[in-house]
């Protein structure tokens, strides 16, 4: 099993909602090959990221967010403890840090290091396959700042 998961969350049928997937996607084809990382997508939510977690030694996850403090295309970087403090929300970042104390607590060998890239998304309720313009302007910039936390 890889050292290091890198699971994007998303809905790609709810435009910006399926930001984190589409990361995911591109990352997925750009780091083919090294044997460190697995790179997975899904749409599943709490308890369900327990058998994705399991058996990695650090987890990088990647899904959008919406505060309404910060404007469409932020990068928010957070820890599980970042989490709960951030206004707004995700539903797929729910129980993420219960889960990983379960997994903990059922012998289960889960990552030592999460780390949460949250990126601020304008609209995750319009059924849609296009992710919004600011996202898409952001998008390069997002892209270069997972290519250097997976390379960290």
């Amino acid at each position: 099993m890889a050292d290091i998961l890198v699971l994007g969350l998303g809905n790609d049928i709810l435009t910006d909602d399926a930001v984190g997937l589409m990361v995911v996607r591109q990352l997925r084809g750009e780091f083919a090959g090294d044997t460190r990382l697995e790179i997975r997508e899904t749409q599943e939510m709490g308890l369900a990221l327990l058998d994705y977690l399991s058996g990695h030694r650090e987890a990088i996850l990647v899904d959008s967010i919406q505060t309404g403090a910060a404007p469409p295309g932020t990068l928010h970087e957070l820890d599980v403890d970042g989490l709960k403090k951030i206004a707004g929300g995700t539903p797929h970042f729910l129980g993420v840090g219960e889960t990983l104390a379960l997994g903990r607590q059922l012998g289960l060998p889960m990552p030592a290091r999460v780390r949460i890239f949250a990126i601020e998304v304008a609209d995750v309720q319009t059924v849609g396959t296009h992710l919004s313009a600011p996202i898409l302007k952001a998008f390069p910039t997002i892209m270069t700042r997972l290519r250097a936390a997976i390379q960290e």
